[in-house]
């Protein structure tokens, strides 16, 4: 599906536009955060994030190919802590759903995103989507999380701030390697960071055909396709954008565990839900007309 070359499947991908690819990966992203949910009593919290790097990692390499030379000492500088910060946000997300419901922890997650998206943009009306959209996440969980295992929260927060260096690495990486060459490597970094935690905490349980079955299509749902997707779609989008975009993840997870992990949503949180997705609608708008209006003033530049 991915070419490390000028195969096309990169452009079929980049026809659904970038608004397209981030919805996209964003519903992959968390229905193979529900499966996993599922397959953590097998392996482990570490164990299921070790499985799914890996399977990604195997996966991408093959299929992408990436060249290992011609590049310089700054280019795999960006590729190693891109690596490290995406094995950073998938441990620590691991480890707070495994503490506390999905629904709650991507809500909280969600934070790191829409503090980006302040600090990125320089328009002031981003941050009013931004302030709506995080209305809805607080909604979206309650309006408070004081019952909920601390050490989970922190876990989850954690999470966000990685997801934020996430998205800024993963704009680099996208404008630095070719197609999805960087997303590979990057990948493969992070999965021989986790190979020692994921053995140390589970170890010959990895081996079964049935975990590594259900953590290999974990990787394709929550790593390959979401990461690839989105880093298409970063190279023509606003980080600052990109950022309230993910503000869409809590309900989307939410639709995830009711669908696979039998959770429901209360009238109080699908409200939630629709202001968060008003807050991404207006993003959106306000990216488009922008947009159309540089067309306008320039229309041949």
């Amino acid at each position: 599906m991915i070419s490390g070359g000028g195969g096309g499947s990169p452009r079929r991908f980049g026809s659904l536009g970038p608004v397209g690819l981030v919805l996209a990966g964003g519903v992959s992203v968390q229905f193979g955060a529900a499966v996993a949910v599922t397959l953590m009593p097998r392996a482990g919290a570490l164990g299921v994030v070790t499985l799914r790097l890996f399977a990604a990692a195997v996966v991408l390499l093959l299929v992408c190919r990436p060249r290992l030379r011609g590049h310089s000492r700054t280019d795999w500088g960006t590729v190693i802590v891109f690596g490290i910060t995406m094995g950073a946000m998938n441990g620590l997300f691991y480890q707070a759903v495994a503490r506390i419901p999905l629904g709650a922890a991507v809500t909280l997650e969600v934070l790191g995103p829409l503090t980006l998206s302040v600090l990125a943009s320089r328009r002031a009306v981003n941050a009013v989507w931004a302030g709506l959209a995080l209305l809805g996440v607080f909604l979206l969980g309650g309006g408070g999380f004081g019952d909920l295992d601390l050490v989970g929260v922190a876990f989850a927060l954690g999470a966000g701030a990685m997801w934020a260096a996430y998205i800024v690495f993963s704009a680099r990486t996208g404008r630095r390697f070719p197609q999805a060459d960087g997303l590979a490597l990057a990948m493969a970094v992070a999965a021989l960071l986790f190979l020692p935690l994921g053995v140390a905490e589970s170890g010959g349980k990895l081996l079964d055909p049935v975990t590594v079955g259900l953590g290999s299509a974990v990787a394709v749902l929550s790593s390959v396709l979401p990461y690839t997707l989105e880093l298409l779609a970063l190279r023509r989008l606003p980080a600052s954008t990109f950022a309230i975009l993910m503000s869409l993840e809590p309900a989307i997870a939410a639709t995830a565990g009711f669908l696979i992990l039998d959770q429901t949503l209360s009238p109080f949180q699908a409200l939630a839900i629709a202001l968060v997705v008003a807050a991404s609608m207006g993003a959106v708008r306000t990216q488009v007309g922008r947009r159309g209006r540089r067309e306008m003033v320039a229309p041949d530049a």
